[in-house]
């Protein structure tokens, strides 16, 4: 027998050890309860660094929903695979509500988790980490979010649970760690200053929405994030942190009564006041082109228009319709005609960013300088084209079976499904809204996403914002097939 021969017989048996005893250890484990019963004593996780990255099986949602004494709505969903939970809290609390002080929203969001009663952010991080719990936060320009993940056993979910309300009920905004966060936000306001992405993009914004609070980017600029005190951080908590000001998502290995009692402390721990109301309609911008000078080889185009609302009943049929003018990646129209065909971009991307109300539906690429002009009246061109003659019968078909078979991923996890009950609850939906939206989705007809796509885009309406060198211009080649394709890719 050769070397060779008696190592691989060692490594069949050694596996074949390691197997029984991993096949005499599950077997000495008690029985996980079914979904929906009461737990029967299932093995349970110390961390959840023990789940090793593997996420829940997919599961059927049953969303229950109630408001707690103090208005905050409650989505959840009982989820008993895991020993485990997730909490998130959404408040109407975006850059929408910065008022005259962009970035107000934003800083008091990042300093929740700074400082509270006899604990600095040390203590706070400690605290988290030593019950294996994972804390979360985040402003955007509808919402600002506060996130709690942790094992469901009692004695690592009280604990937690009593941390993260004193970080979202009693925040102290400690001076140090607001100078600290500050300078931060300072410092990569002076990075941006030499992104031709990022100036392109803070123009656009201004052009698009002119003097609504969508305008303004959500971490501020300098002038307004230097002079904040504690002061206006502790209003801003004080006035949109309340309970009817948030919406409550749990999934987990919990039962109604103990969901219940968990809202119930979470909402008498938050600041007593009323819903904020929502931004008003923003005003149709005029369309016009705006440039940026900037020396380099490439040039950001962006396009821009006010698209819909998140609650629009057009939203399938426009979602559907975007992933195949521009939103679906390779394969799409405009990755077709102007990589693809052209290469004159190594990305193009268009979306609709549905809000509280009408965000923008926007198209973003970077080219080559030279052939700037060109690819902006390409561009046009194409969506023109899209709009009067709507997609095609196989487009339509692909998209759909892309969009049914990447469905289930939208609930694979209990991270996946407590971002959809944050949304749901957030924007009003009906609690069967993922059901539904599939089931527009498979109804959709050409003239449907046709009719849509004609009613929310005006092909002569959009702000165009481009950043870039100012140089003599190129006529673009000619259209080719991909493996023809000219050396015109551009220039890094």
């Amino acid at each position: 027998m050769t070397e060779r021969t008696r190592l691989g017989y060692g490594l069949i048996g050694l596996i074949l050890l390691l197997l029984i005893g991993l096949l005499a250890w599950l077997a000495s484990l008690p029985p996980r309860a079914p979904a929906g019963a009461a737990p029967t004593g299932p093995a349970r996780l110390e961390s959840l660094a023990d789940l090793n990255g593997e996420p829940p099986v997919h599961r059927a949602l049953d969303i229950q929903s109630w408001r707690t004494a103090e208005g905050a709505r409650v989505l959840f969903v009982e989820a008993r695979q895991l020993p485990m939970f997730d909490l998130r809290l959404t408040f109407a609390a975006g850059s929408s509500q910065d008022g005259a002080t962009p970035g107000l929203a934003l800083l008091t969001n990042a300093m929740l988790n700074e400082g509270v009663p006899g604990k600095d952010a040390t203590a706070i991080a400690e605290g988290f980490e030593g019950l294996g719990a994972q804390f979360g936060n985040g402003a955007y320009r509808d919402m600002a979010i506060a996130s709690l993940r942790s094992l469901s056993e009692p004695a690592k979910r009280e604990p937690a649970l009593a941390l993260f309300r004193e970080v979202l009920g009693r925040p102290e905004f400690p001076a140090d760690a607001l100078a600290r966060i500050k300078n931060q936000l300072l410092a990569g306001f002076e990075m941006r200053k030499q992104s031709p992405g990022k100036l392109a993009s803070l123009a656009l914004n201004r052009q698009l929405f002119g003097a609504h609070p969508y305008a303004h980017p959500s971490d501020g600029d300098t002038e307004s994030i230097a002079p904040i005190g504690r002061e206006q951080l502790q209003a801003f908590h004080t006035r949109a942190y309340t309970a009817a000001n948030a919406v409550i998502a749990l999934v987990g290995d919990l039962s109604r009564s103990e969901a219940e009692a968990m809202a119930a402390t979470l909402s008498a721990a938050l600041p007593a006041g009323p819903a904020l109301p929502r931004p008003a309609d923003p005003a149709a911008p005029r369309p016009g082109l705006q440039h940026i000078e900037y020396p380099s080889q490439q040039t950001h185009l962006m396009l821009a228009q006010l698209g819909i609302a998140r609650d629009d009943p057009d939203y399938a049929a426009l979602y559907l319709g975007n992933q195949i003018l521009g939103g679906g990646g390779f394969g799409a129209r405009l990755m077709e005609e102007v990589r693809e065909k052209r290469g004159l971009t190594y990305g193009i991307y268009s979306g609709f960013t549905p809000m509280q109300v009408r965000g923008p539906f926007m198209i973003n690429l970077q080219t080559r300088a030279d052939y700037s002009q060109g690819t902006l009246e390409l561009v046009q061109k194409l969506v023109r084209e899209f709009i009067a003659e709507g997609p095609t019968e196989k487009e339509l078909k692909d998209a759909k079976r892309e969009l049914i078979g990447s469905f289930p991923l939208s609930t694979a996890s209990n991270a996946d499904i407590v971002g959809q009950l944050g949304a749901i609850g957030f924007y009003d939906l009906p609690l069967n809204h993922l059901e539904v939206f599939l089931q527009q989705v498979q109804g959709l007809t050409v003239e449907r996403v046709k009719a849509a796509m004609a009613r929310h885009i005006d092909p002569d309406g959009f702000v165009v914002v481009s950043a870039g060198p100012t140089v003599e211009q190129k006529p673009l080649p000619p259209p080719t097939a991909p493996a023809e394709r000219p050396a015109v890719t551009p220039e890094h």
